[in-house]
């Protein structure tokens, strides 16, 4: 099973209209962790090399620190969906803070 099966197994409850945004999504993700698993083998800083304590991001550090942000903000959006059925259901947080904004009104 390959990468992009994988992640359309564990979305198969997404709704037929979610289907298309969650198989473009599966794209993009696929793509970043390709992209990041590269710039994993590259150095994110450089040394200077007569004072140590001269250090420097890189740009693969640069473009790492990207394309981690964007993967991470695809995944919630993955994960959300995986989440859909719990709309109606109010989280323990959610009910704590309604009750506070309830006692101090």
């Amino acid at each position: 099973m390959n990468r992009k099966e994988e992640l359309q197994e564990i979305l198969k409850k997404a709704s037929k209209k979610q289907a298309k945004l969650v198989d473009i999504i599966i794209d993009d993700v696929i793509f970043l962790e390709e992209q990041l698993s590269y710039l994993r083998t590259l150095p994110f800083i450089i040394v200077h090399p007569t004072d140590k304590t001269k250090q420097k991001k890189t740009e693969a550090a640069k473009q790492y620190k990207d394309l981690s942000q964007s993967y991470d903000n695809k995944i919630k959006i993955l994960c959300s969906l995986l989440n859909d059925d719990s709309k109606d259901k109010n989280s323990p947080l959610r009910e704590y803070l309604k009750k506070l904004k309830d006692d101090y009104e």
